[in-house]
């Protein structure tokens, strides 16, 4: 596969920051995430339905960053979680 994103990529310091069910990522990452427990790092292997199913994610001139129809994989490392405020 092709890596089209890294969070620990040289030059990136921050992680990845997401509030869970608020469709701010895909379905798939999402519930993975959701079982987790801090500290904990998982291979997720996120097929195309709970990912971007057969759209994928391409540009308006044809090219796709993400092919329709692809199996994603995420390595994951929950550093922490938080309860925002009321």
């Amino acid at each position: 596969g092709q890596i089209f994103d890294a969070t620990h990529a040289e030059g990136k310091k921050e992680a990845l920051l997401f509030k869970l069910g608020s469709n701010a990522v895909i379905p798939g990452l999402d519930d993975m995430v959701s079982r987790m427990a801090v500290g904990e790092k998982v291979q997720a292997i996120i097929p195309p339905e709970l990912a971007y199913g057969e759209k994928g994610v391409c540009l308006e001139s044809g090219e796709c960053l993400i092919k329709p129809g692809a199996t994603l994989v995420f390595d994951i490392l929950l550093k922490k979680t938080s309860i925002p405020p009321p």
